[in-house]
């Protein structure tokens, strides 16, 4: 299957499906989980993937739903424990 240019794609969940080219950025979720922070602020540059950085973290961490699948071979998911802990809890 050939690999895709996410042009517009602002959901994790389909870009993971459909197989789209992607810079692994789930190194976030754990800065973010082990990292004491007062506040945590987002900011980056127009287009710079701020919405794909919050679906992402939205599809870690929905209850509703297992999101495995969507994390396989990616950074995270070589983290057994934080992932038992967190994801989707």
């Amino acid at each position: 299957m050939p690999i895709k240019f996410p042009l517009g794609v602002d959901s994790f969940e389909k870009l993971r499906k459909e197989n789209c080219y992607y810079i692994d950025k789930t190194g976030l979720i754990k800065e973010l989980l082990t990292e004491s922070f007062e506040v945590s602020l987002i900011t980056r540059p127009r287009r710079f993937g701020k919405t794909l950085c919050m679906s992402m973290l939205e599809d870690f961490f929905d209850i509703e739903r297992d999101s495995r699948s969507d994390f396989e071979g990616l950074l995270i998911a070589e983290d057994k424990e934080l992932c038992a802990e967190w994801r989707n809890q």
